[in-house]
C-alpha cells in the first residue's frame, strides 16, 4: 500500500474517532494527517512526512487550546446576554421593602429584585445585571 494511501486512511480513521467521542483536538491532528498525506503525493520522504504531520497536527491543537484559553472574557452565565435575555432589560420598581428586595412586573409575571451590595436602592427605572437564582439584580438606569 502507498504512503499517502496509508496517511488518508489515518486521516479517516483519525476524523472517524472523532465523530465518536467529539473531541475537537482530533480535528487538529487529522489536519495534520493531511498535510501529510500531501507531502507524501509530493514525494516527500517518510522523515519529512512525519514532521510536517507533527508540526501542523501539534501546532494546530496548539494554536486551538491558546485561543480558547484567552476567549474567558465573556461574563458568567447568569450575567451574559448572549445566554440570558432578560439582561440589560429595564424594570421599574415603585418601592423597595426594608429587607431590601422589590417586588416587579415583568414579562408577565412578579419578579423579585435585588440590589448591588452597599448600594442605597431608591425607586425609578431599573437595568437588569444579572439573574441571581429566580430574583433580578438590578442597577440604577
Amino acid at each position: 500500500m502507498s504512503e499517502p494511501t496509508l496517511w488518508w486512511l489515518l486521516t479517516g480513521a483519525i476524523v472517524a474517532i472523532e465523530l465518536l467521542t467529539g473531541t475537537f483536538y482530533l480535528l487538529m491532528l487529522a489536519a495534520g494527517a493531511v498535510a501529510a498525506a500531501l507531502a507524501a503525493h509530493a514525494g516527500a520522504n517518510v522523515t519529512t512526512q512525519l514532521v510536517l504531520a507533527a508540526l501542523v497536527g501539534g501546532g494546530a491543537v496548539a494554536a486551538w487550546h491558546l485561543k480558547r484559553t484567552r476567549r474567558n472574557d465573556e461574563p458568567p452565565a447568569q450575567a451574559n446576554p448572549n445566554v440570558n435575555l432578560d439582561i440589560g432589560e429595564t424594570v421599574q420598581i415603585m418601592a423597595w421593602n426594608p429587607d431590601g428586595t422589590a417586588s416587579v412586573q415583568y414579562r408577565g409575571a412578579h419578579w423579585t429584585a435585588i440590589h448591588r451590595t452597599g448600594v442605597i436602592p431608591v425607586p425609578g427605572a431599573h437595568r437588569v445585571a444579572e439573574m441571581v437564582g429566580n430574583r433580578l439584580l438590578v442597577d440604577k438606569s
